[in-house]
């Protein structure tokens, strides 16, 4: 693939770029939903018809990929489109972590976790980096350098008091490789793009994402004191 070509680097080119990519992603998101279900239909087609195991488990692969491919660009999509907040006072931040936490334990310090956020899209976000921090620490790659089995994921939220305000700090322990480069800008397969796109909401919140040996890590600003 070529590069872009010179007069396509200003800032005002690449931006109508981006907005014409998230729509042609957003067209073929809706083309890959239609033809997970026909795969879907013919499947069951087959089923009835009692076709062979092996014709059944290919036509489920393909619904499966499509399927994953339909949610990565979904990912694209809302990665590429600001994000609308719609903020309600004094939400249990410690209850938006529990329930995003994929069946998680979730250790919580004492104190208060009220803040101003929007309970749907930050439940969303905070899932998002649950799900792929348990995905890299059980999947291909879950060793440390030593080749040693990791310790299980561990999530903690904890608040802590500051100059410019209260801020909670949730960490997924054990949820990327030590040498990884910053998960949330890597932009790299689903995983990155989901990383990112909870970043985005994150910061959107007032808040901000690091990376530290196999430590995800996020802040976001309390709005009510202890």
């Amino acid at each position: 693939m070529k590069p872009l070509a010179s007069e396509l680097q200003d800032e005002e080119s690449l931006r109508k770029l981006g907005s014409a990519s998230v729509q042609i992603v957003h067209d073929l998101k809706n083309q890959l939903n239609g033809l997970k279900l026909y795969a879907t239909l013919l499947r069951k087609r087959l089923e009835k018809q009692g076709a062979p195991a092996e014709d059944l488990e290919t036509v489920g692969k393909i619904a499966a990929g499509l399927d994953r491919a339909a949610a990565d660009m979904n990912t694209l999509v809302r990665l590429g489109r600001p994000v609308e907040l719609r903020r309600r006072p004094r939400t249990d931040l410690a209850q938006i972590v529990a329930a995003a936490s994929s069946g998680a334990g979730v250790e919580t310090g004492p104190g208060n976790y009220e803040g101003e956020f929007d309970a749907g899209l930050l439940t969303d976000a905070l899932r998002g980096v649950s799900e792929e921090a348990a995905a890299a620490q059980n999947g291909a790659g879950a060793q440390d350098v030593a080749g040693e089995q990791r310790p299980p994921l561990k999530i903690t939220l904890r608040r802590e008091e500051a100059e410019g305000g209260a801020c909670a700090v949730v960490e997924w322990r054990g949820a990327a490789r030590e040498r990884e480069a910053d998960p949330f800008g890597s932009f790299t397969g689903g995983r990155g793009l989901r990383l990112a796109l909870a970043a985005k909401v994150i910061r959107a919140h007032g808040g901000e994402v690091s990376h530290a040996g196999d430590t995800l890590r996020a802040r976001l600003p309390l709005g009510v004191s202890s």
